[in-house]
């Protein structure tokens, strides 16, 4: 008989090829079992609960059903632990599951591990979808989260005035630190319009401006229950809310969108009041213990203090004073006769000094240093006279000749001769051509001395 791992449904039951081959019935739903569960993940299921039985073990059998069709369902009691309803004959219900077969009846059936209500199924579906949206906006960001002060000075709890949540919270204030005052501003936490009521209280809180730390709260409930807390209107007011705000929402296992947009999430209202505040009885112990330190390092310091004056006795009670002072006093003649002998000494260095100094001054006595310089000074103005003269005499024969030899290429020595210079008024351009001008055209005719303003009457040709 062929092993399990043998077993190969797409070729039949048994070995194609050996007719005889014969298989356990056994071994044919183990390996169902194991084919089905490998080839199907985990899927969703909606239907109809019936045949529903609760046997001592704890888990849960029952059938799911449509107008057409049912499946046998099994659910373990590490699964059904966390279910927040009790399943009854002919509720409708989503469950997630794997597919698989009892070997030991070879029964089709769906190994559930989660359960929920068609009407919560639709409700978490929006809730995941509004929380990826809004996380997507960055509104759960941790840069956004916003530090309250560990001892507030007013404390605002947004919640039901009649509810259970507002009971525990002021329980819980009174005892850690009860003189801290405290303000509710009372907003519907569950039904219609519940949503748009708590972003009222939250948006009139952050208006008036009156506390340093808020607190929005109500007690446990179904997801239906809570679902004022999972709108987008609540989500954007708290993220607007420039007052830290700490969300105590249900119970530890429940979760809204407002946990996630809020500045802290409490599991419990109780923990968010402890979260807010310091427990007094703490504050207390630690004042008690500094107060034992202080004295202890004062009592310490004392005990310091007093050996230090008794040892000091001890020394002036061991050392007289009159002979610490004809001590001193032995010291002061002998540091007196120093210095005097210290000042005769000084006293002959510096006149040997002086004496020494004195003389090197007379051997280099400015006077005639001043009779040295004065005759190099004279030579000097002697030599830069002359030289002054000659190069003034060359400067002007050369002045002499460049002017003789400009004044022979002069225009002017030729006007002197008799020539002229004829320009046009308009233009101020020399006439070199009569052909250039026109009878009426008015010219200016330059003489060695003085200009004529001349009109052409005539042109003549050569």
């Amino acid at each position: 008989m062929p092993s399990m791992n043998e077993f190969d449904l797409d070729s039949g039951y048994g070995d194609s090829s050996d007719p005889d081959s014969v298989y356990s019935v056994s071994q044919l739903n183990s390996q169902a079992k194991a084919l089905l569960e490998s080839r199907f993940p985990s899927i969703w299921v909606e239907g109809e609960i019936s045949n529903l039985a609760r046997p001592s073990s704890g888990h849960i059998y029952f059938s799911l059903k449509d107008d057409r069709a049912q499946v046998r369902c099994a659910m373990f009691r590490g699964n059904n632990q966390g279910l927040r309803f009790n399943p009854e004959h002919g509720m409708l219900v989503r469950v997630r599951a794997r597919v698989s077969l009892y070997p030991g009846r070879g029964d089709f059936q769906l190994i559930v591990d989660r359960m929920e209500e068609t009407g919560a199924g639709a409700l978490q579906q929006a809730y995941e979808q509004l929380k990826q949206n809004l996380h997507a906006e960055g509104l759960f960001n941790a840069e956004h989260k916003q530090e309250w002060p560990q001892i507030p000075q007013q404390i605002g709890i947004i919640t039901s005035p009649t509810g259970a949540a507002l009971h525990d919270i002021l329980s819980v204030l009174k005892r850690r630190f009860p003189i801290t005052p405290i303000i509710v501003y009372p907003t519907p936490v569950q039904g219609e319009g519940a949503g748009t009521k708590i972003a009222k209280s939250i948006k009139l809180a952050t208006a008036r401006n009156e506390c340093d730390v808020l607190i929005l709260s109500r007690g446990g409930g179904s997801l239906e229950d809570l679902w004022a807390f999972n709108e987008e209107i609540v989500a954007r007011a708290i993220f607007d809310c420039h007052i830290p705000l700490i969300s105590g929402i249900g119970h530890e296992i429940d979760f809204t969108i407002a946990d996630f947009v809020a500045d802290e999430r409490a599991p419990t209202p109780s923990a968010a009041a402890e979260l807010v505040t310091p427990d007094q009885n703490a504050m207390l112990q630690q004042l008690k213990l500094a107060e034992q330190k202080l004295l202890a390092e004062m009592k310490g310091l004392l005990q310091q203090r007093q050996q230090q004056l008794d040892w000091l006795e001890g020394r002036l009670g061991q050392r007289q004073p009159g002979q610490w002072l004809q001590l001193q006093a032995h010291r002061l003649l002998e540091l007196k006769q120093r210095l005097f002998t210290s000042q005769r000494h000084t006293q002959r260095y510096l006149t040997e000094r002086v004496t020494a100094l004195t003389k090197r001054t007379l051997q280099q006595n400015p006077k005639y240093r001043l009779q040295h310089w004065h005759k190099q000074q004279q030579s000097l103005d002697a030599r830069l006279h002359l030289a002054c003269q000659q190069h003034l005499k060359l400067v002007r024969q050369r002045f002499h000749h460049v002017s003789h030899n400009l004044n022979t290429i002069s225009p002017l020595a030729t006007l002197s001769r008799g020539y002229a210079i004829v320009t046009r008024v308009d233009t101020n351009h020399v006439i070199t051509d009569a052909n250039t001008v026109e009878p009426g055209n008015e010219i200016n005719t330059r003489l060695h001395k003085g200009s004529l303003r001349c009109k052409v009457i005539k042109r003549l040709s050569n």
